[in-house]
């Protein structure tokens, strides 16, 4: 059953509307203007239905207001002027009264179908830098973090993220900021961890001059500069606990006072906390406050590592990928088979920061066209106590040429000495140094270390007869 907010200023169109919605099982709301209407916080609507012509602000004001929910727009006047323009405001159609009744339904469930299908989809992010990016990934576990920002953000209320290191927790809290009523405020970002524990409380709350040695003048600290707007405390199991008592009253209260002064201060915060620890557990060992664990707990969103998102990893790479080779301008680079088996079968404990290093480093050490195994300098996994380490072939794989698509499939099997040696013995008498380095990828320089290494001495080409 979907949730449908009316704005229409005269009662007895409002009335009519409302009887027809809930006739076909949907719940409905009303209001006479846009200020009436922003109380009832159209955020939590799957649809608002406005009247163009209202007392005070026009229709088209809600569509900022209620955003990402969708804004159907009813005009009396049905030019194709105030039609265009309620489009272009961001409205996502709109109808013209008086309007036919079976259109009119017909309208709303294409916008409610419309909105339905769009759940769970990544969300867009902007970057610091003012760059766009969307979240990756459309695995079963990414597709209900998805779900979960769509419906969280717009309710204003203090967030827990919980995942391993790297898995994305700041990109989360950025989705959240700017799909909320606080997008226009500012996002200020702690990490909690990076701050010595002597100056997180200052960091934090701001101080006055002499309040400390070296206090040389008064400081606002970060929860007053995010006043309006949305705190992100990254790793916030690292707070101490005399912070964590001050951060309490923040969230009880919504005052803080400045270390040395006896004023309070009152801050509208939204806080998004953020942790790859168990706080519930580290609240049993006095290392957190188990109140504010609970005060943070409101709304909770779970985090999968990256090892977990087998369909997305491939995905992932492939974008990071395309953006180091554009900052080493190492363009035409791209993965082999065997490092895109690498990438898939390893079991990443740095999530997707660490995938970002390896291929940044595979850009990097790269010889020639393809990215090989070893490129990545990754360390062999952890092997169960008792078994012997796995050699290093069982993680590099096979070694691809340029033509790797036309392969055998019993030549991909082979490990990367036994193909490299395989491929040198075949075809060294009828290819050059150089171009036997060019078919495998390498550097002349590379190819001579393997032959040493794997005892391939050099064939002497015959002396030409010049008599």
């Amino acid at each position: 059953m979907s949730r449908i907010l009316i704005v229409e200023d005269e009662a007895i169109i409002r009335s009519a509307l409302k009887r027809l919605l809930e006739r076909h099982d949907h719940r409905v709301s009303e209001a006479g203007s846009v200020a009436e209407a922003l109380t009832l916080e159209p955020q939590g609507f799957d649809l608002v239905i406005s009247d163009l012509r209202l007392p005070g602000e026009p229709g088209t004001e809600l569509i900022g207001h209620a955003a990402p929910i969708p804004v159907l727009i009813m005009t009396s006047y049905a030019s194709m002027r105030s039609a265009v323009e309620a489009l272009k405001l961001g409205a996502v159609d709109y109808v013209a009264k008086p309007f036919d009744h079976d259109e009119l339904l017909e309208t709303v469930a294409r916008v409610l179908h419309r909105q339905a299908s769009q759940q769970g989809e990544p969300p867009d992010i902007t970057e610091p830098g003012g760059k766009r990016q969307t979240m990756i990934g459309n695995c079963p576990a990414m597709q209900i973090v998805y779900t979960r920002i769509r419906k969280v953000a717009p309710a204003d209320v203090t967030v827990l993220i919980q995942g391993e290191s790297g898995t994305g927790k700041e990109l989360v809290a950025r989705a959240l900021h700017q799909q909320s009523r606080r997008a226009h405020a500012p996002l200020i970002c702690v990490n909690c961890a990076a701050i010595p524990e002597t100056l997180i409380e200052s960091e934090l709350f701001g101080h006055e001059k002499g309040a400390f040695t070296g206090a040389s003048a008064a400081r606002t600290g970060l929860v007053e500069a995010a006043d309006g707007g949305t705190l992100f405390l990254d790793e916030i199991g690292e707070l101490p606990l005399d912070a964590q008592a001050r951060l309490l009253r923040v969230l009880q209260e919504g005052e803080i006072r400045k270390i040395g002064s006896v004023e309070t201060r009152h801050v509208d915060v939204r806080l998004i906390a953020a942790t790859h620890r168990d706080l519930q557990s580290l609240s049993k060992t006095g290392e957190f406050r188990l109140d504010l664990y609970y005060r943070l707990n409101v709304m909770q969103i779970d985090l999968p590592a990256l090892r977990e998102r087998e369909d997305d990893i491939l995905e992932i790479a492939d974008v990071l990928l395309e953006k180091a080779c554009r900052r080493h301008e190492r363009d035409g680079l791209r993965l082999s088979r065997a490092t895109r088996r690498t990438i898939r079968d390893y079991p990443w404990p740095g999530n997707v920061r660490e995938l970002e290093n390896a291929l940044e480093r595979g850009v990097i050490l790269a010889e020639g066209h393809l990215i090989h195994p070893d490129d990545l300098g990754l360390a062999p996994p952890p092997q169960p106590p008792g078994k012997p380490p796995a050699p290093a072939s069982a993680l590099a794989g096979p070694l691809e040429q340029e033509t790797s698509e036309e392969k055998s499939g019993d030549e991909e099997d082979l490990s990367l000495e036994d193909y490299f040696q395989h491929f040198v013995l075949e075809h060294q008498d009828q290819m050059s140094e150089t171009e036997l380095a060019q078919k495998l990828g390498i550097s002349r320089k590379c190819l001579w270390e393997r032959r040493q290494r794997l005892g391939i001495p050099r064939k002497k080409s015959p002396r030409r007869n010049t008599g």
